[in-house]
């Protein structure tokens, strides 16, 4: 008799559980729709990666988010600058349209954004680094970010979170290793019941690449390859080319060399950095370079400072993975790593961004989702930062929000590639006059061959990649591209009207034109 008394308690016991999860519906059922974690760097180059070949270094840790998932070799940018790429992540915009065209604007925070999107369909959501749009950010739960471009040591750092106003803290440390600090200590804090979109970017490895005090002698004992443009002559281009200020051999100056230190090192910072830096300007003053050598010695001297920082994001992206690996959150987090645009390695004699050229214009973009995406994937299909937004709406379920002005790629994740998926993309640089001194243009990219318009000089450049994939000579005046050129001028008109790019910097107050059409 006591047996069965207690089978009906139990019984008793788990219907009134059963109807309390049938009346409370949504507010008992778990959300299973996946965490978004978005990594981003600056200024991180394709080229130095391991797992997009590398011939310079080694990624240990962002080849993971490779070998786990796909890796995009053909995504691109709307315009290649720091400022301008976040705008266009975060609105699914062209600069013309979301009104971030170059640095130094002031970002409209009231338009529609990813954030406020998923914000509003449940998610927690959360910017943790380098953020660089001027205004502060808007439909993130909590956030804290860098002041403008932010220092490599002891950032001071704006936060707020929910209603509380934002108030700066100066933090000790590497940024690169304060930023993940910060970002696992909200990842420990966030709400267990929702699913979370946190933005995690780094202001590494952007100029002027002070390496962290781990890897301060990191490459010192080695000589890295030279690319094989590093003594370009631009002979083969329009004039823009030519009229940059941005090489290797003319325009790093003493501060980028580390030929004087940093300001604001604390005394245990100043003392690891003169341990590290003086003897090497030590040998430099002695060996009295010149010419050619000299222009070597200044290749050495940054691209092992730039990779230096690239080591530091490697490590800490490390720490974040393994944080989700040890609390169960990565079988369902989508990781996605990318960098604000391309940049020269000292091809064509360079550093910075900016151009059409491939180097600045394509983008690393690795994405991990367990279960979902077949690890050790490749994909060719051309994909951009536009993309972006509507990809991460559509895999937390949420609907194609018709301002946007990309295309969700989520089926291409899935190794279903869209018989309309796009086959040519469209750029535009407006940053003239400005740093650099990068002429603005425009262009088209497709399979092939790739257009650029210097339309406020008059000159054009077109690219056969398959014959020239470092586009070293311009084959717009040869008669035999006349058909190739009319072609690609048609298809540049088309994406031109596609995209209401008309040279207008409309902001949020015109509506893109709709899509869907014709990708």
């Amino acid at each position: 008799m006591m047996k069965l008394k207690g089978f009906l308690v139990v019984a008793v016991l788990l219907g009134i559980a059963s109807l309390g999860f049938a009346f409370f519906g949504q507010s008992v059922k778990a959300d299973t729709r996946p965490n978004i974690l978005f990594i981003m760097s600056d200024d991180h180059a394709y080229q130095a990666l391991s797992c997009y070949g590398s011939r310079v270094n080694e990624t240990p840790n962002l080849d993971r988010i490779a070998s786990e998932g796909m890796r995009f070799d053909r995504c691109f940018v709307t315009n290649s600058i720091c400022g301008p790429c976040r705008a266009t992540i975060l609105t699914g915009k062209y600069s013309h349209l979301n009104g971030f065209v170059r640095n130094g604007n002031q970002f409209d925070g009231a338009q529609q954004n990813v954030a406020k999107l998923l914000r509003a369909a449940g998610y927690e959501t959360a910017v943790i680094g380098k953020w660089h749009l001027k205004t502060e950010p808007t439909g993130f739960d909590y956030w804290n970010v860098l002041i403008g471009q932010g220092p490599y040591y002891n950032p001071p750092m704006k936060t707020a979170q929910g209603d509380d106003p934002s108030q700066v803290i100066k933090r000790e440390g590497y940024t690169t290793d304060v930023i993940t600090d910060l970002t696992l200590d909200w990842l420990q804090q966030r709400s267990d019941d929702q699913p979370f979109f946190l933005m995690y970017q780094h202001k590494a490895p952007h100029r002027n690449w002070q390496p962290g005090p781990k890897y301060l002698t990191k490459y010192d004992d080695v000589t890295i390859p030279e690319p094989e443009t590093l003594f370009d002559d631009y002979s083969g281009r329009a004039s823009p080319a030519r009229q940059q200020t941005m090489t290797i051999r003319d325009h790093l100056t003493p501060r980028d060399l580390k030929l004087v230190p940093p300001p604001g090192l604390t005394d245990e910072q100043r003392a690891a950095w003169d341990a590290a830096y003086g003897p090497k300007n030590l040998a430099f003053e002695e060996a009295q370079l010149k010419g050619v050598d000299l222009i070597k010695w200044k290749y050495q001297r940054y691209v092992k400072d730039y990779l230096r920082c690239v080591a530091s994001v490697d490590d800490n992206v490390g720490r974040v993975l393994d944080y989700l690996d040890e609390t169960g959150l990565a079988e369902n987090t989508i990781v996605i790593y990318t960098s604000d645009q391309g940049w020269y390695l000292g091809e064509h004699g360079w550093y910075d961004k900016r151009w059409m050229y491939e180097e600045s214009f394509r983008t690393p973009l690795m994405i991990r989702w367990p279960g979902k995406i077949e690890p050790g994937s490749v994909n060719d299909d051309m994909v951009m930062n536009l993309d972006f937004a509507q990809t991460f709406l559509e895999a937390a379920g949420e609907p194609d929000p018709e301002e946007m002005q990309g295309e969700s790629f989520l089926p291409i994740l899935q190794g279903q590639t869209p018989d309309d998926w796009r086959t040519s993309v469209y750029y535009h640089y407006y940053e003239f006059p400005g740093a650099h001194s990068v002429r603005r243009h425009y262009g088209v990219r497709d399979e092939r061959y790739k257009l650029i318009h210097y339309y406020h000089v008059g000159e054009w450049e077109l690219f056969d990649l398959n014959k020239d994939p470092q586009e070293m000579r311009s084959v717009y005046a040869e008669a035999a591209y006349e058909p190739v050129k009319a072609r690609m001028l048609a298809e540049l008109n088309r994406l031109r009207e596609y995209y209401g790019d008309d040279n207008t910097i409309r902001g949020k107050v015109d509506p893109p034109p709709k899509k869907k059409q014709n990708r």
